[in-house]
């Protein structure tokens, strides 16, 4: 039978999960994200280059938790960029400048393997650094371009996002700027539960899978669930009233026969949880949330 923790067990370990690491895991990440703009920096060819290096995902986010302290990085060339949609009066002009794909992975991995010492460039997406224990985590560089969906119902008539080629040919459109401001909103009408209770929920996806009891699964995917909680289901009662409401109606939400997954939307409210490209499905979500409620003794 998996375990199921007793009622003090669940307050002793919510107590211990409403922020996320402390200050000296904070610093090694801020170190990790200062040197992969150093090594960029140094790269001769990206002189006069217009491009974003920043940290993406859980970190900036504030949803990352001990044990998932790998950071994300983004390394984005803006000046070529990629766009959908459309717009009649501010047509994009065509690239005809020298970079491409190819390029500019390439000279992202020459100036990672200059900074770093050789890196790991084996998997689809990202360029793996390993971690130096006491000094930096490990952290995934991907390399992407500027992406703009022009769209009448946003602001400004455009989204801005970031679009990843795979070394398999496959693109992925991600939205990083949408989702660390209306999870910024979201926390900020919730009185910061909002991530507080995907913290909870990312702890216990790590012991249940650690356990045996539910196959690993990304963190992001526990953010995407409780982003879909109403605000005001966060707000009854103390920290664990809030955690209990949460998972009750996701799992509601996840078994609901007139209009089942179909309005849940990932953080950055673009894209769906549930559909083509995701790493997840809906029985995984079923999973994770009955296992979770059982786990917590709820």
């Amino acid at each position: 039978m998996p375990r199921q923790l007793t009622y003090d067990q669940r307050l002793t370990l919510i107590s211990k999960w409403p922020n996320p690491p402390g200050q000296s895991e904070q610093d090694r990440l801020e170190r990790a994200e200062r040197m992969v703009q150093g090594a960029i920096s140094l790269h001769e060819p990206f002189q006069g280059v217009d491009l974003t290096v920043e940290a993406k995902g859980s970190y900036p986010n504030k949803t990352n938790v001990r044990g998932d302290s790998d950071v994300d990085i983004k390394v984005q060339l803006n000046e070529c960029f990629y766009y959908d949609g459309t717009s009649w009066f501010n047509k994009p002009d065509a690239y005809t400048g020298p970079w491409t794909t190819d390029s500019l992975r390439k000279e992202v991995h020459e100036a990672l393997d200059e900074h770093f010492g050789t890196v790991d460039a084996d998997h689809n997406i990202a360029f793996y650094v390993p971690e130096v224990i006491g000094s930096r985590p490990s952290i995934d560089v991907v390399p992407c371009f500027k992406y703009v969906l022009f769209d009448s119902r946003a602001t400004g008539g455009k989204r801005e996002g970031s679009v990843v080629f795979g070394q398999d040919g496959k693109k992925i459109v991600n939205w990083p700027e949408l989702q660390l401001a209306n999870g910024r909103t979201k926390n900020g009408l919730t009185n910061r539960r909002y991530k507080f209770v995907v913290r909870v929920l990312k702890n216990v996806e790590n012991d249940l899978s650690t356990e045996g009891v539910i196959k690993e699964l990304p963190s992001y995917f526990s953010e995407c669930l409780i982003y879909n909680v109403p605000n005001h289901v966060f707000l009854g009662g103390g920290f664990d009233d809030a955690v209990r409401s949460s998972l009750l109606n996701v799992r509601s939400q996840l078994t609901n026969a007139w209009f089942g997954t179909r309005h849940m939307v990932e953080p950055n409210e673009v894209k769906k949880v549930f559909g083509e490209g995701q790493k997840w499905d809906e029985a995984d979500a079923r999973d994770l949330i009955n296992s979770a409620l059982y786990y917590l003794n709820y």
